[in-house]
Protein backbone atom coordinates (compact mmCIF):
# COMPACT_ATOMS: atom_id res chain seq x y z
CA UNK A 1 0.00 0.00 0.00
CA UNK A 2 1.51 3.25 -1.16
CA UNK A 3 1.22 5.97 1.59
CA UNK A 4 1.72 9.71 0.21
CA UNK A 5 3.97 12.11 1.72
CA UNK A 6 3.35 15.52 2.73
CA UNK A 7 0.78 17.19 5.15
CA UNK A 8 -1.87 14.86 3.88
CA UNK A 9 0.45 12.22 4.44
CA UNK A 10 0.74 12.70 7.61
CA UNK A 11 -2.45 13.18 8.52
CA UNK A 12 -4.08 10.04 7.15
CA UNK A 13 -0.44 8.33 8.75
CA UNK A 14 -1.95 9.39 12.03
CA UNK A 15 -5.68 8.00 11.54
CA UNK A 16 -4.09 4.57 10.26
CA UNK A 17 -2.16 4.94 12.93
CA UNK A 18 -5.11 4.52 15.59
CA UNK A 19 -6.48 2.03 13.73
CA UNK A 20 -3.40 -0.28 12.90
CA UNK A 21 -1.51 0.89 15.98
CA UNK A 22 2.26 -0.35 15.71
CA UNK A 23 1.99 -0.92 11.90
CA UNK A 24 2.52 2.80 11.70
CA UNK A 25 6.24 2.43 12.69
CA UNK A 26 7.57 -0.26 10.34
CA UNK A 27 5.79 2.03 7.56
CA UNK A 28 7.59 4.90 9.17
CA UNK A 29 10.78 2.52 8.56
CA UNK A 30 10.02 1.31 5.39
CA UNK A 31 9.55 5.17 3.79
CA UNK A 32 12.30 6.80 5.49
CA UNK A 33 14.66 4.01 3.68
CA UNK A 34 13.12 4.31 0.74
CA UNK A 35 13.89 8.05 0.67
CA UNK A 36 17.29 7.29 1.93
CA UNK A 37 16.43 9.33 5.31
CA UNK A 38 18.51 6.75 7.25
CA UNK A 39 22.43 6.53 6.38
CA UNK A 40 23.78 3.19 5.64
CA UNK A 41 25.31 0.63 2.90
CA UNK A 42 22.93 -0.15 0.26
CA UNK A 43 22.52 -3.68 0.68
CA UNK A 44 22.25 -3.08 3.59
CA UNK A 45 19.41 -0.93 3.00
CA UNK A 46 17.51 -3.24 0.89
CA UNK A 47 17.30 -5.66 3.13
CA UNK A 48 16.18 -3.85 6.58
CA UNK A 49 13.79 -2.16 4.14
CA UNK A 50 12.44 -5.62 3.21
CA UNK A 51 12.87 -6.53 6.87
CA UNK A 52 10.55 -3.54 7.83
CA UNK A 53 8.17 -4.62 5.48
CA UNK A 54 7.19 -7.55 6.93
CA UNK A 55 8.37 -6.77 10.72
CA UNK A 56 6.29 -5.02 13.45
CA UNK A 57 8.89 -3.10 15.75
CA UNK A 58 5.83 -1.97 17.70
CA UNK A 59 2.53 -3.79 17.67
CA UNK A 60 -0.49 -2.24 19.35
CA UNK A 61 -0.43 -3.86 22.75
CA UNK A 62 -4.13 -3.56 23.35
CA UNK A 63 -5.08 -5.83 19.74
CA UNK A 64 -4.16 -9.51 19.35
CA UNK A 65 -2.87 -10.07 23.08
CA UNK A 66 -1.27 -12.91 23.50
CA UNK A 67 0.12 -13.55 19.91
CA UNK A 68 3.75 -13.74 19.32
CA UNK A 69 3.52 -10.10 17.45
CA UNK A 70 1.86 -9.11 21.20
CA UNK A 71 4.64 -10.74 23.03
CA UNK A 72 7.07 -8.61 20.85
CA UNK A 73 6.01 -5.67 21.26
CA UNK A 74 5.76 -6.38 25.17
CA UNK A 75 9.89 -7.36 25.04
CA UNK A 76 10.01 -3.79 22.73
CA UNK A 77 8.22 -1.94 25.52
CA UNK A 78 10.43 -3.41 28.79
CA UNK A 79 13.16 -3.12 26.33
CA UNK A 80 13.04 0.82 25.87
CA UNK A 81 11.76 1.79 29.30
CA UNK A 82 15.25 -0.31 30.97
CA UNK A 83 17.21 1.91 28.49
CA UNK A 84 15.51 4.58 29.23
CA UNK A 85 16.24 4.36 33.09
CA UNK A 86 19.90 3.13 32.40
CA UNK A 87 20.50 6.23 30.80
CA UNK A 88 18.98 9.03 33.43
CA UNK A 89 21.17 11.08 34.64
CA UNK A 90 19.51 10.69 38.18
CA UNK A 91 18.60 13.23 41.06
CA UNK A 92 21.61 14.17 42.77
CA UNK A 93 22.57 17.54 44.95
CA UNK A 94 24.51 19.89 43.26
CA UNK A 95 27.27 20.72 46.22
CA UNK A 96 27.42 24.49 46.43
CA UNK A 97 30.35 27.04 48.05
CA UNK A 98 30.43 26.92 51.77
CA UNK A 99 29.77 30.39 53.82
CA UNK A 100 32.58 31.97 55.11
CA UNK A 101 32.31 31.98 59.15
CA UNK A 102 31.48 34.89 60.97
CA UNK A 103 33.98 36.65 63.61
CA UNK A 104 32.61 37.00 67.35
CA UNK A 105 32.33 40.91 66.63
CA UNK A 106 30.24 40.27 63.12
CA UNK A 107 28.12 37.59 64.83
CA UNK A 108 27.04 40.45 67.85
CA UNK A 109 26.96 42.64 64.88
CA UNK A 110 24.31 39.93 62.87
CA UNK A 111 22.79 39.26 65.86
CA UNK A 112 21.98 42.87 66.83
CA UNK A 113 19.63 43.04 63.73
CA UNK A 114 17.31 40.39 64.67
CA UNK A 115 14.40 40.92 66.38
CA UNK A 116 14.88 39.22 69.78
CA UNK A 117 16.68 42.13 71.25
CA UNK A 118 13.72 44.17 70.53
CA UNK A 119 11.20 41.52 72.03
CA UNK A 120 13.60 42.18 75.27
CA UNK A 121 12.97 45.66 75.43
CA UNK A 122 16.49 47.17 73.78
CA UNK A 123 16.29 50.40 71.67
CA UNK A 124 17.17 50.28 67.88
CA UNK A 125 21.02 50.69 67.56
CA UNK A 126 23.81 48.53 66.06
CA UNK A 127 24.35 47.34 69.78
CA UNK A 128 21.34 45.69 70.64
CA UNK A 129 22.55 42.45 71.02
CA UNK A 130 22.26 40.93 74.30
CA UNK A 131 26.41 39.88 75.32
CA UNK A 132 27.06 36.83 78.03
CA UNK A 133 27.07 40.05 80.45
CA UNK A 134 23.43 39.70 80.55
CA UNK A 135 22.14 37.53 83.40
CA UNK A 136 18.32 36.17 82.81
CA UNK A 137 16.46 37.01 85.88
CA UNK A 138 14.99 34.44 88.23
CA UNK A 139 11.37 35.77 88.37
CA UNK A 140 9.07 38.28 86.37
CA UNK A 141 8.52 41.90 88.30
CA UNK A 142 4.80 42.49 88.42
CA UNK A 143 3.27 45.33 87.53
CA UNK A 144 3.03 47.89 90.18
CA UNK A 145 -0.78 48.27 89.68
CA UNK A 146 -3.49 47.16 87.16
CA UNK A 147 -6.55 49.45 86.40
CA UNK A 148 -9.71 47.16 85.56
CA UNK A 149 -13.39 48.35 84.43
CA UNK A 150 -16.18 45.61 85.04
CA UNK A 151 -19.86 45.96 84.73
CA UNK A 152 -23.00 45.02 86.65
CA UNK A 153 -24.62 42.70 85.36
CA UNK A 154 -28.68 41.42 85.62
CA UNK A 155 -29.23 39.61 89.04
CA UNK A 156 -25.83 40.56 90.09
CA UNK A 157 -24.49 41.99 93.34
CA UNK A 158 -21.82 44.62 93.75
CA UNK A 159 -20.06 41.68 95.81
CA UNK A 160 -20.10 39.20 93.05
CA UNK A 161 -18.61 41.74 90.36
CA UNK A 162 -15.29 42.97 93.02
CA UNK A 163 -14.67 38.86 93.98
CA UNK A 164 -14.89 38.51 89.86
CA UNK A 165 -12.21 41.19 89.20
CA UNK A 166 -9.90 39.61 91.68
CA UNK A 167 -10.89 41.76 94.55
CA UNK A 168 -9.85 40.08 98.15
CA UNK A 169 -12.80 38.98 100.13
CA UNK A 170 -11.53 41.26 102.94
CA UNK A 171 -11.93 44.30 101.00
CA UNK A 172 -15.00 43.21 99.71
CA UNK A 173 -16.50 42.78 103.07
CA UNK A 174 -14.91 46.40 104.21
CA UNK A 175 -16.15 47.78 100.62
CA UNK A 176 -19.77 46.28 101.44
CA UNK A 177 -19.70 48.32 105.18
CA UNK A 178 -18.56 51.24 104.01
CA UNK A 179 -21.78 51.65 101.04
CA UNK A 180 -24.48 49.28 102.52
CA UNK A 181 -26.26 52.49 103.38
CA UNK A 182 -26.07 53.97 99.87
CA UNK A 183 -27.24 50.53 98.02
CA UNK A 184 -30.20 49.35 100.09
CA UNK A 185 -31.96 47.97 96.56
CA UNK A 186 -28.71 46.99 95.00
CA UNK A 187 -26.83 48.38 92.49
CA UNK A 188 -28.31 48.92 89.11
CA UNK A 189 -27.42 46.27 86.06
CA UNK A 190 -25.07 47.74 84.13
CA UNK A 191 -23.36 49.99 85.98
CA UNK A 192 -19.89 50.80 85.55
CA UNK A 193 -16.97 50.04 88.31
CA UNK A 194 -13.48 51.92 87.54
CA UNK A 195 -11.17 49.22 89.99
CA UNK A 196 -7.50 50.02 91.07
CA UNK A 197 -5.48 47.12 92.18
CA UNK A 198 -2.09 48.14 93.94
CA UNK A 199 1.21 45.95 94.70
CA UNK A 200 0.75 43.16 96.49
CA UNK A 201 3.66 42.08 99.27
CA UNK A 202 4.16 38.64 98.08
CA UNK A 203 2.82 36.16 95.02
CA UNK A 204 0.73 33.95 97.17
CA UNK A 205 -1.54 37.04 98.30
CA UNK A 206 -4.31 39.01 96.28
CA UNK A 207 -3.54 42.52 95.32
CA UNK A 208 -5.04 45.16 97.41
CA UNK A 209 -8.13 47.30 96.41
CA UNK A 210 -6.39 51.05 95.95
CA UNK A 211 -9.48 52.62 94.34
CA UNK A 212 -12.93 51.77 93.70
CA UNK A 213 -15.84 54.33 91.57
CA UNK A 214 -19.01 53.71 90.87
CA UNK A 215 -22.58 55.31 90.65
CA UNK A 216 -24.68 54.17 93.31
CA UNK A 217 -27.60 55.50 92.77
CA UNK A 218 -28.86 58.34 90.14
CA UNK A 219 -28.37 61.09 92.90
CA UNK A 220 -25.01 59.60 94.25
CA UNK A 221 -21.45 58.93 93.32
CA UNK A 222 -19.13 56.88 95.41
CA UNK A 223 -15.24 56.71 95.37
CA UNK A 224 -12.98 54.69 97.77
CA UNK A 225 -9.97 55.10 97.61
CA UNK A 226 -6.91 53.98 100.17
CA UNK A 227 -4.93 55.74 102.64
CA UNK A 228 -2.30 54.28 104.14
CA UNK A 229 -3.50 50.79 105.59
CA UNK A 230 -7.56 51.68 105.58
CA UNK A 231 -10.08 52.42 102.54
CA UNK A 232 -11.78 55.34 102.77
CA UNK A 233 -15.06 56.63 101.19
CA UNK A 234 -16.21 59.46 99.15
CA UNK A 235 -19.93 60.37 98.47
CA UNK A 236 -19.93 63.09 95.45
CA UNK A 237 -24.00 63.93 95.53
CA UNK A 238 -25.16 64.64 92.05
CA UNK A 239 -28.42 66.99 91.49
CA UNK A 240 -31.35 65.04 90.31
CA UNK A 241 -35.04 66.77 88.92
CA UNK A 242 -37.70 64.71 89.61
CA UNK A 243 -40.26 66.10 87.31
CA UNK A 244 -42.45 64.11 86.58
CA UNK A 245 -42.77 63.60 82.53
CA UNK A 246 -45.91 64.64 80.91
CA UNK A 247 -46.82 62.75 76.99
CA UNK A 248 -49.48 64.15 74.83
CA UNK A 249 -50.60 63.23 71.51
CA UNK A 250 -53.27 62.31 69.18
CA UNK A 251 -53.92 58.62 68.04
CA UNK A 252 -53.08 57.35 64.82
CA UNK A 253 -53.30 53.71 63.37
CA UNK A 254 -51.99 52.78 66.60
CA UNK A 255 -52.33 53.97 70.59
CA UNK A 256 -48.85 52.34 71.72
CA UNK A 257 -47.63 53.49 67.92
CA UNK A 258 -48.61 56.51 68.85
CA UNK A 259 -47.11 57.20 72.28
CA UNK A 260 -43.94 54.94 71.52
CA UNK A 261 -43.24 57.80 68.81
CA UNK A 262 -43.83 60.84 70.91
CA UNK A 263 -41.35 59.54 73.54
CA UNK A 264 -42.90 57.54 75.54
CA UNK A 265 -41.13 54.41 77.45
CA UNK A 266 -42.56 51.18 76.66
CA UNK A 267 -43.13 50.21 80.56
CA UNK A 268 -45.00 53.51 80.69
CA UNK A 269 -47.35 52.63 77.69
CA UNK A 270 -47.60 48.93 78.83
CA UNK A 271 -48.94 50.28 82.25
CA UNK A 272 -51.14 53.01 80.48
CA UNK A 273 -52.77 50.53 78.53
CA UNK A 274 -53.56 48.39 81.32
CA UNK A 275 -55.00 50.53 83.93
CA UNK A 276 -57.09 52.01 79.98
CA UNK A 277 -57.90 48.91 79.42
CA UNK A 278 -60.37 48.58 83.04
CA UNK A 279 -62.64 51.76 81.57
CA UNK A 280 -62.96 50.96 78.04
CA UNK A 281 -62.39 48.54 74.96
CA UNK A 282 -59.14 49.17 73.39
CA UNK A 283 -60.27 48.01 70.46
CA UNK A 284 -62.74 50.85 70.63
CA UNK A 285 -60.01 53.66 70.53
CA UNK A 286 -59.77 54.78 67.23
CA UNK A 287 -57.65 57.58 65.20
CA UNK A 288 -58.40 60.86 66.53
CA UNK A 289 -58.45 60.04 70.26
CA UNK A 290 -56.12 61.98 72.98
CA UNK A 291 -53.36 59.90 75.14
CA UNK A 292 -52.38 62.02 78.39
CA UNK A 293 -50.29 59.73 80.31
CA UNK A 294 -47.94 61.06 83.26
CA UNK A 295 -45.00 59.28 85.13
CA UNK A 296 -42.02 59.22 87.68
CA UNK A 297 -39.47 61.06 85.85
CA UNK A 298 -35.96 61.64 87.18
CA UNK A 299 -33.00 62.70 85.51
CA UNK A 300 -29.35 63.43 86.74
CA UNK A 301 -27.54 66.76 85.93
CA UNK A 302 -24.83 64.02 84.52
CA UNK A 303 -27.70 63.33 81.72
CA UNK A 304 -28.69 59.95 83.09
CA UNK A 305 -31.97 59.47 83.07
CA UNK A 306 -34.84 56.89 85.10
CA UNK A 307 -38.29 56.58 84.15
CA UNK A 308 -40.54 55.43 86.87
CA UNK A 309 -44.34 54.29 87.63
CA UNK A 310 -47.25 55.48 86.06
CA UNK A 311 -48.97 58.37 87.66
CA UNK A 312 -51.75 59.69 85.65
CA UNK A 313 -53.89 58.09 82.78
CA UNK A 314 -56.03 60.17 80.66
CA UNK A 315 -58.13 59.51 77.23
CA UNK A 316 -60.13 62.32 75.48
CA UNK A 317 -62.26 60.20 72.74
CA UNK A 318 -64.00 61.79 70.08
CA UNK A 319 -67.11 59.52 70.53
CA UNK A 320 -67.08 58.01 74.29
CA UNK A 321 -66.41 59.08 77.72
CA UNK A 322 -63.40 60.47 78.82
CA UNK A 323 -61.07 58.79 81.09
CA UNK A 324 -59.02 60.37 84.25
CA UNK A 325 -57.27 57.84 85.97
CA UNK A 326 -55.08 58.94 88.78
CA UNK A 327 -52.62 56.42 91.16
CA UNK A 328 -53.65 57.23 95.20
CA UNK A 329 -52.68 55.79 98.62
CA UNK A 330 -55.43 55.21 100.69
CA UNK A 331 -55.36 52.94 103.99
CA UNK A 332 -51.75 51.35 103.02
CA UNK A 333 -53.25 50.37 100.10
CA UNK A 334 -52.10 51.78 96.37
CA UNK A 335 -54.45 51.70 93.32
CA UNK A 336 -56.15 53.39 90.75
CA UNK A 337 -58.60 56.45 91.22
CA UNK A 338 -61.25 57.86 88.74
CA UNK A 339 -62.00 61.60 88.53
CA UNK A 340 -64.43 61.68 91.07
CA UNK A 341 -62.97 59.73 93.28
CA UNK A 342 -64.06 56.31 93.39
CA UNK A 343 -61.45 53.79 93.38
CA UNK A 344 -61.49 50.17 91.71
CA UNK A 345 -63.97 47.48 92.09
CA UNK A 346 -62.48 44.29 93.46
CA UNK A 347 -64.60 41.45 93.32
CA UNK A 348 -64.86 38.12 95.55
CA UNK A 349 -62.32 35.12 95.00
CA UNK A 350 -64.08 32.54 92.98
CA UNK A 351 -63.50 30.36 96.30
CA UNK A 352 -61.27 30.46 99.35
CA UNK A 353 -59.31 27.57 98.85
CA UNK A 354 -58.33 26.06 95.87
CA UNK A 355 -60.68 22.33 95.53
CA UNK A 356 -64.17 21.30 94.57
CA UNK A 357 -67.40 21.35 95.95
CA UNK A 358 -68.10 18.44 98.28
CA UNK A 359 -71.20 19.70 100.29
CA UNK A 360 -73.54 22.16 99.83
CA UNK A 361 -75.56 24.53 101.93
CA UNK A 362 -78.74 22.69 103.68
CA UNK A 363 -80.25 20.13 105.33
CA UNK A 364 -78.12 16.90 104.99
CA UNK A 365 -76.95 13.87 107.02
CA UNK A 366 -73.81 14.76 109.31
CA UNK A 367 -71.54 12.01 108.31
CA UNK A 368 -70.31 11.54 112.17
CA UNK A 369 -73.35 12.01 114.07
CA UNK A 370 -75.59 9.85 112.09
CA UNK A 371 -78.82 12.33 111.83
CA UNK A 372 -79.98 14.93 109.46
CA UNK A 373 -79.61 18.43 110.19
CA UNK A 374 -78.57 21.88 108.75
CA UNK A 375 -75.45 22.36 107.11
CA UNK A 376 -74.70 25.41 107.31
CA UNK A 377 -71.80 26.12 104.94
CA UNK A 378 -70.50 24.84 101.80
CA UNK A 379 -67.31 22.37 102.12
CA UNK A 380 -64.61 22.47 99.72
CA UNK A 381 -62.57 19.12 99.97
CA UNK A 382 -58.65 20.29 99.27
CA UNK A 383 -55.64 18.71 100.27
CA UNK A 384 -54.06 18.52 103.86
CA UNK A 385 -52.22 21.91 104.09
CA UNK A 386 -53.48 24.04 101.24
CA UNK A 387 -53.35 27.54 101.89
CA UNK A 388 -57.36 29.55 102.64
CA UNK A 389 -57.23 33.15 101.68
CA UNK A 390 -59.86 35.84 102.78
CA UNK A 391 -62.36 36.13 100.22
CA UNK A 392 -62.28 40.07 100.80
CA UNK A 393 -61.01 43.26 102.75
CA UNK A 394 -62.34 42.81 106.77
CA UNK A 395 -60.78 42.61 110.36
CA UNK A 396 -60.49 39.18 112.10
CA UNK A 397 -63.13 38.86 114.35
CA UNK A 398 -61.93 35.61 116.14
CA UNK A 399 -59.33 33.03 115.88
CA UNK A 400 -58.83 30.02 117.74
CA UNK A 401 -60.61 26.37 118.72
CA UNK A 402 -64.27 26.36 118.14
CA UNK A 403 -65.84 22.98 119.16
CA UNK A 404 -67.06 20.85 116.16
CA UNK A 405 -65.12 23.56 113.87
CA UNK A 406 -61.80 22.87 115.39
CA UNK A 407 -59.41 25.69 114.35
CA UNK A 408 -61.31 28.50 113.23
CA UNK A 409 -61.49 31.96 111.75
CA UNK A 410 -63.97 34.48 111.57
CA UNK A 411 -63.63 37.54 109.66
CA UNK A 412 -66.01 40.59 109.70
CA UNK A 413 -66.32 42.70 106.31
CA UNK A 414 -68.85 45.04 107.61
CA UNK A 415 -72.71 46.19 106.61
CA UNK A 416 -73.26 43.06 109.12
CA UNK A 417 -71.41 40.56 106.62
CA UNK A 418 -68.85 37.89 108.28
CA UNK A 419 -67.28 34.97 107.36
CA UNK A 420 -66.29 31.60 108.91
CA UNK A 421 -63.19 29.10 107.99
CA UNK A 422 -63.40 25.70 109.61
CA UNK A 423 -61.32 22.66 110.55
CA UNK A 424 -58.06 24.43 109.95
CA UNK A 425 -54.89 22.27 110.02
CA UNK A 426 -53.12 25.59 111.50
CA UNK A 427 -54.56 29.12 111.76
CA UNK A 428 -52.22 31.95 109.91
CA UNK A 429 -54.08 34.67 111.52
CA UNK A 430 -54.34 36.42 115.09
CA UNK A 431 -57.70 38.33 116.04
CA UNK A 432 -57.94 42.10 115.29
CA UNK A 433 -56.27 41.81 112.29
CA UNK A 434 -56.89 43.19 109.33
CA UNK A 435 -56.68 41.31 106.10
CA UNK A 436 -56.67 41.62 102.30
CA UNK A 437 -58.80 40.10 99.92
CA UNK A 438 -56.55 36.84 98.93
CA UNK A 439 -54.78 37.08 102.00
CA UNK A 440 -53.51 33.87 103.87
CA UNK A 441 -55.49 33.40 107.14
CA UNK A 442 -54.77 29.26 107.52
CA UNK A 443 -54.06 26.13 105.96
CA UNK A 444 -56.34 22.69 104.98
CA UNK A 445 -56.71 20.59 108.05
CA UNK A 446 -59.36 18.09 109.70
CA UNK A 447 -59.81 19.38 112.72
CA UNK A 448 -62.94 19.16 114.76
CA UNK A 449 -65.99 17.15 113.66
CA UNK A 450 -64.59 16.54 110.54
CA UNK A 451 -64.10 12.57 108.44
CA UNK A 452 -61.71 13.98 106.16
CA UNK A 453 -59.01 17.01 105.12
CA UNK A 454 -61.56 19.88 103.87
CA UNK A 455 -62.26 23.83 104.09
CA UNK A 456 -65.82 24.40 105.83
CA UNK A 457 -66.56 28.18 105.09
CA UNK A 458 -69.80 29.86 106.16
CA UNK A 459 -70.95 33.33 105.57
CA UNK A 460 -73.34 35.01 108.07
CA UNK A 461 -75.71 38.01 107.43
CA UNK A 462 -76.87 39.81 110.89
CA UNK A 463 -75.52 36.96 112.63
CA UNK A 464 -77.58 34.46 110.93
CA UNK A 465 -75.96 31.73 108.40
CA UNK A 466 -76.75 32.25 104.44
CA UNK A 467 -75.94 30.26 101.49
CA UNK A 468 -72.61 31.18 100.52
CA UNK A 469 -72.59 30.84 96.84
CA UNK A 470 -75.85 33.42 96.77
CA UNK A 471 -73.42 36.35 97.69
CA UNK A 472 -70.78 38.29 95.87
CA UNK A 473 -68.43 41.01 97.57
CA UNK A 474 -67.81 43.92 96.23
CA UNK A 475 -65.24 46.22 97.31
CA UNK A 476 -65.18 49.63 96.07
CA UNK A 477 -62.96 52.30 97.86
CA UNK A 478 -64.32 56.21 97.75
CA UNK A 479 -62.51 58.82 98.64
CA UNK A 480 -64.13 61.76 100.88
CA UNK A 481 -63.28 65.10 103.07
CA UNK A 482 -59.57 65.98 103.41
CA UNK A 483 -58.69 62.19 100.81
CA UNK A 484 -60.82 63.64 98.33
CA UNK A 485 -59.38 67.49 98.37
CA UNK A 486 -55.94 66.27 98.25
CA UNK A 487 -56.84 63.80 95.66
CA UNK A 488 -57.89 66.72 93.11
CA UNK A 489 -55.26 69.11 94.10
CA UNK A 490 -53.01 66.40 92.85
CA UNK A 491 -55.10 65.52 89.84
CA UNK A 492 -54.62 69.08 89.10
CA UNK A 493 -51.34 69.82 88.92
CA UNK A 494 -50.87 66.93 86.75
CA UNK A 495 -52.99 68.14 84.53
CA UNK A 496 -51.50 71.66 84.50
CA UNK A 497 -47.82 70.29 83.75
CA UNK A 498 -46.19 71.67 80.54
CA UNK A 499 -45.77 69.01 78.11
CA UNK A 500 -41.70 69.01 77.29
CA UNK A 501 -38.90 67.45 78.03
CA UNK A 502 -36.86 69.92 80.37
CA UNK A 503 -33.02 70.66 80.23
CA UNK A 504 -30.77 70.17 82.68
CA UNK A 505 -31.96 70.11 86.27
CA UNK A 506 -32.02 73.62 88.36
CA UNK A 507 -32.98 74.73 91.55
CA UNK A 508 -36.01 75.31 89.96
CA UNK A 509 -37.72 71.79 88.46
CA UNK A 510 -39.25 72.44 84.89
CA UNK A 511 -41.94 69.73 83.43
CA UNK A 512 -40.77 67.01 80.50
CA UNK A 513 -42.22 67.70 77.60
CA UNK A 514 -42.96 65.30 75.14
CA UNK A 515 -45.72 64.85 72.20
CA UNK A 516 -46.43 63.58 69.11
CA UNK A 517 -49.01 61.44 66.81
Amino acid sequence: MKIPLGVAGLFQEGQLESQQGGASASLWLADSLRRGSVPMPQDWRTRLREWADEVELVPDLGQRIGSLTWFRGLATCFGLCATALYLSPGFHPVPGAPGSTLSDAQYDEVRSQMTTPLALGADSGRHMGATDAVQPLRETPERPQIELNAQIGSSDTLARALSRAGVSGNDVATVQSLVGGDIDDGVKPGTRLDILLGRRASRDRPRPLDRLAFRARLDLSVELARVGDTLQVKRIPIRVDNTPLRIQGVVGDSIYRSARAAGAPPKAVQAFLRVIAQQVDLGGIGAGDRYDIVTEYRRAETGDVEVGELLYAGLRRARGKAVDMLKWTLNGRTEWFEASGVGERRGVLTQPVSGRISSGYGQRRHPILGYTRMHAGVDFAARYGSPIYAVTDGVVDYAGRHGGHGNYVRIRHGGGISTGYAHMSRIAAVSGQSVRRGQVIGYVGSTGLSTGPHLHYEVYRGGHTINPLSIKFTTTAQLAGRDLAAFRAKLAQYRGLRVGLHDAPSEKATAPVASGK
